[in-house]
């Protein structure tokens, strides 16, 4: 049986991979931005996956590959519902740079 860390490696170089083949066949996606379902940051569609209908950043598709290997989580739907402190920062974040854009 693996280590945890030899498990987290591995996940590493799967997502890392997945990144750079999205890239290699277009390019053009490394411009291509879209809110995280899982973090809700902004984040590049290179290496991100849709699981049962919510699209998960390169980040946030480690995380979940990490917790499926090793058998802590049974779906992404538990991902989410545990980033939810971090989705909810990532809005306040945003909705304070608009503030501070409009008082500039």
């Amino acid at each position: 049986m693996k280590s945890k860390e030899e498990i987290v490696e591995e996940m590493q170089q799967v997502v890392e991979q997945m990144r750079l083949d999205d890239i290699e066949d277009n390019p053009d996606c490394i411009d291509e931005m879209f809110e995280c379902d899982a973090c809700g940051e902004q984040k590049c569609v290179a290496g991100s996956i849709e699981y049962e209908g919510y699209r998960l950043c390169n980040d946030c598709v480690l995380i979940a590959e990490t917790g499926f290997a090793m058998n802590k989580i049974k779906s992404v739907k538990e991902v989410i519902d545990a980033m939810e402190p971090k989705r909810l920062e990532a809005l306040c974040n945003i909705v304070k740079e608009e503030e501070r854009k409009q008082n500039n």
